[in-house]
């Protein structure tokens, strides 16, 4: 992953710093510079204390991987945003809480019953649902964007292209894909967080049809 930004982190100790602290500081602004290595290495040194750290707050342990990349993927995308006045992991935890945060309110909203009444002070009421004869376009713009979505993972590199369908068309687990492709566990993490990344940079263009 690189990044185009010229933003450098100063690297000189902060006061009370930690030593882990202050080579994160210095894994920043080597990636910041380009150096594709010192992202490698921010992942290898949190993706295991952000996994527990989300697996307190959610119960699906399969969804806690997902999250995790994409708390790398928001995290790096915004490393120009970091300022070392605070310690990188604080800042990394604090993003990796407010994403679990939004995905379970996202589901809560996505489960909530229509058959369920609301309670208010004034006493429950009913959710009216609308004429399912109404026509609208929400159909075709779904089928749009399934379509956007799906030529963009088609453009992958088949490497890429293989674990992302696996994991999202097929719904296998991540050892899962590891014995089908015969590849090591950290390898499939590594390619499904590529192929994220890609499909990110391929769909943003097409921003307005999400």
């Amino acid at each position: 992953m690189s990044n185009s930004s010229n933003k450098e982190i100063n690297t000189s100790p902060r006061e009370n710093a930690s030593a882990s602290s202050i080579e994160d500081d210095k894994f920043v602004s080597d990636a910041l510079a380009g150096n594709e290595d010192s992202y490698k290495k921010l992942v290898d040194k949190y993706d295991r204390p952000i996994f527990f750290h989300i697996r307190k707050m959610i119960k699906e342990k399969e969804m806690v991987e997902d999250l995790v990349q994409e708390v790398f993927i928001k995290a790096f995308k915004n490393l120009k945003t970091y300022s070392n006045e605070y310690a990188f992991s604080t800042w990394l935890y604090r993003i990796a809480t407010n994403h679990t945060i939004d995905y379970l309110r996202k589901k809560k909203l996505q489960t909530f019953s229509i058959n369920d009444p609301i309670r208010t002070k004034d006493g429950d009421m009913e959710v009216q649902l609308p004429d399912e004869s109404f026509a609208t376009d929400e159909p075709i713009i779904k089928k749009e964007r399934k379509a956007i979505v799906q030529n963009a993972i088609s453009n992958l590199p088949e490497k890429y292209r293989a674990v992302i369908q696996m994991r999202h068309m097929e719904e296998l687990s991540y050892d899962e894909i590891a014995v089908e492709l015969d590849l090591p566990l950290g390898t499939v993490k590594a390619h499904i967080f590529r192929a994220r990344e890609l499909l990110y940079k391929a769909l943003i263009d097409k921003k307005d049809m999400f």
